[in-house]
């Protein structure tokens, strides 16, 4: 207050200029400093967001089934693919070893299934290794080891379960979104990887063509039908009025 002189109008308007400027800059960089720590705030919540979103769609993929057949098929389509191959292979030279195959025994079909002919571990397969993927990239350091376990399991080609691995991101996703933990008393079964549905939407449209090209053939025959029915009424007036 001592440096504030009052003493004269010059004097006053100074003085409230230079309160002025001292509020204007104290408010900027308090708006600067707001800003800041605002965007680094939104910054760290899209992070939480991205990396919530994709550890829970990494959970849906690893712990989508209770019951079934729980463990992860490392087989890849060509190792079925050889493997179906080498059978036919020693099949057919027991066959001639034997002296039992002719020409009709040539041409039919083999009795042993073919082992590709669903490809569903093979899709299970490959979603499960894109889960693993992301919690490596994504996952707290417990879920990183656990993740990267099953997946040097799965690159030996030995069959791997991922309920451990589920149990884990279930707790973190509930503590990260602030829910009670799960119950003691509460028991889960064992939990494996989702099993993808068949698509019927091919047969669909297959169908739908069928139908619509039946629907066409129907309208261009009735085309036809009534061009002659007009061709043919046109030829019998015309001999009608002819006539004496």
């Amino acid at each position: 207050m001592r440096s504030f002189d009052f003493s004269s109008w010059p004097a006053v308007l100074s003085t409230l200029l230079g309160l002025a400027f001292i509020t204007l800059i104290g408010v900027g960089i308090r708006l600067v400093v707001m800003q800041t720590i605002q965007m680094r705030r939104e910054r760290e919540n899209r992070q939480i967001n991205e990396r919530l979103r994709a550890l829970m769609a990494a959970y849906k993929t690893l712990g989508g089934s209770f019951t079934g057949n729980l463990t992860v098929d490392p087989t890849h389509l060509r190792e079925l693919r050889r493997a179906a191959a080498a059978g036919t292979a020693v099949e057919l030279d027991e066959e001639i070893a034997d002296g039992e195959t002719d020409s009709s025994d040539a041409t039919r079909p083999s009795s042993h299934p073919d082992p590709t002919a669903s490809d569903r571990p093979r899709r299970i397969r490959d979603a499960v290794e894109a889960a693993l993927s992301d919690i490596i990239l994504l996952g707290t350091e417990e879920q990183v080891r656990l993740a990267a376990r099953a997946a040097t399991e799965l690159a030996q080609g030995r069959p791997i379960h991922s309920a451990e691995l589920v149990v884990s991101l279930r707790d973190y996703i509930r503590g990260v979104l602030s829910l009670d933990p799960v119950p003691p008393d509460v028991s889960i079964p064992a939990q494996g990887p989702t099993r993808p549905s068949g698509s019927r939407s091919g047969a669909g449209r297959d169908g739908g063509g069928k139908a619509g090209g039946g629907g066409r053939g129907g309208m261009g025959a009735g085309g036809m039908g009534m061009g002659m029915g007009m061709g043919a009424g046109m030829g019998l007036k015309r001999t009608t009025n002819e006539d004496p």
